[in-house]
């Protein structure tokens, strides 16, 4: 499989929805094995798509170098990685990534505008030697050796709107456009007042977020299970900041942004990528169990009580 990048610079245009403050965001082809590089403030400061360029994981993915800040990336990251684009140059005018609607199908829409270029060099998928976890108690990732990329996803909250919420699936470029892009950001409206306090979800409306009163939603849902599938739309954006698409079954509870990044962490750990140089092959042993080959999405019964 060979990289690719798009065919056109394409721009949009919204509100960040903690900043509160209008952003617009443009994006560019990049070169071979450049990897997804954002650019932003005066000085037009390069911060790479990167762990180690994650300064805030708190409620969203924040990137920055030198000062300059870049918040709430997972929604593109996620739209890039579901459709295929490896290299991106994306050039940022404000302190955060637009909103839109609150999920990842705007973004899908213009990279899907922009056309895909294939590149000569090729993907290079990274595979685990052995299993990871991260977190405890009722919040945590595992991560099984597998020959693809399978994601099951188990969400338990004690609102009644909410509940538990179980998913299995396995990415493909249709299944992400339909299933998973359009799943929007959610959040409790009792917790509205204390959010904007801290300087959180100043720019959230009914237009760019599933709000959820006593009695549910106040703006309906696109899926019955829309909050699992929107987890599992952020963990693909902040598994992308690893570079390159990994392949293991994924199985999570509860997890957030902060403890998808303690995952990215200990990936780059397993696999010693901190301290390979650029362009290096990372080379594991072959995955033990049987392969899981089953393609879209699927029940996952138990999972909750894992």
């Amino acid at each position: 499989m060979k990289q690719h990048t798009i065919r056109k610079p394409v721009s949009i245009e919204g509100i960040g929805l903690h900043s509160g403050k209008p952003t617009r965001v443009t994006l560019s082809p990049a070169p071979e094995d450049s990897g997804i590089v954002f650019r932003a403030g005066a000085g037009h400061d390069r911060i790479p798509a990167a762990p180690e360029s994650v300064v805030n994981s708190h409620y969203a993915t924040t990137i920055g170098k030198n000062g300059t800040r870049i918040q709430t990336v997972e929604h593109l990251m996620a739209a890039a990685a579901g459709l295929g684009v490896d290299n991106l140059d994306v050039e940022v005018d404000g302190i955060e990534i637009p909103a839109l609607d609150g999920s990842a199908k705007p973004f899908a829409a213009l990279l899907a505008s922009a056309g895909r270029r294939e590149q000569p060099a090729r993907r290079r998928p990274l595979a685990l030697p052995y299993p990871l976890r991260v977190g405890n108690g009722g919040r945590w990732i595992h991560l099984f050796p597998s020959d693809t990329l399978r994601i099951s996803y188990t969400l338990d909250n004690d609102h009644p709107a909410v509940g538990t919420q179980v998913l299995s699936w396995t990415p493909t470029e249709r299944s992400f456009v339909e299933d998973v892009a359009p799943a929007r950001t959610y959040g409790f409206l009792r917790d509205l007042g204390l959010m904007r306090k801290n300087g959180l979800a100043r720019g959230g409306s009914l237009d760019n977020a599933v709000v959820i009163g006593n009695r549910g939603p106040l703006n309906g849902l696109r899926y019955r299970d829309e909050f699992v599938r929107h987890k599992i739309l952020d963990l693909i954006g902040d598994l992308a900041l690893l570079g390159r698409p990994i392949v293991a079954h994924v199985v999570a509870r509860n997890g957030g942004h902060a403890l998808n990044l303690e995952l990215v962490l200990a990936i780059q750990r397993a696999l010693g990528l901190e301290r390979r140089p650029a362009g290096a092959t990372v080379r594991v042993a072959a995955p033990a169990g049987e392969p899981v080959r089953t393609e879209g999405f699927a029940p996952a019964p138990g999972l909750a009580a894992i």
